[in-house]
């Protein structure tokens, strides 16, 4: 891009579409995003080592998994309502994240690409 190049500004109307492009490259929305990034990737490769723990275990360990706790209880069934707990657990730490710590920038974002009077330069910038 040249920088003699005047940066070009939405009308006060504002269009839609043009505010959301210039929304993906606001410092706000890309903060948003890594925030995202930061608790989805962590949680998605915990969650797949621990399945992957199980799968693995229940073909080539068979002889551990079918370990009697108590009862009828085996290692392998106590796994498998763990993977239950897991996905419950997750999903609550992420909706006490998300409102914590992604709710409150996205609302501000929505709030400011659908309200009609918001101006913004293509570059996320307030005039």
């Amino acid at each position: 891009m040249s920088a003699d190049r005047p940066q070009p500004t939405l009308d006060p109307a504002g269009d839609a579409e043009d505010r959301m492009v210039a929304m993906h490259s606001d410092p706000r929305f890309l903060d948003l995003k890594r925030r995202l990034t930061r608790f989805v990737f962590p949680a998605s490769v915990a969650f797949l080592a621990w399945y992957l723990l199980y799968v693995v275990m229940s073909v080539y360990a068979r002889g551990v998994m079918s370990t009697v706790l108590f009862g009828d209880v085996n290692v392998a069934l106590v796994f498998g309502v763990l993977q239950f707990v897991t996905t419950f657990g997750i999903a609550i730490l992420y909706s006490r994240y998300a409102d914590r710590r992604l709710d409150p920038v996205a609302d501000d974002l929505r709030a400011e690409l659908t309200t009609p009077s918001a101006r913004t330069d293509l570059w996320g910038g307030r005039p």
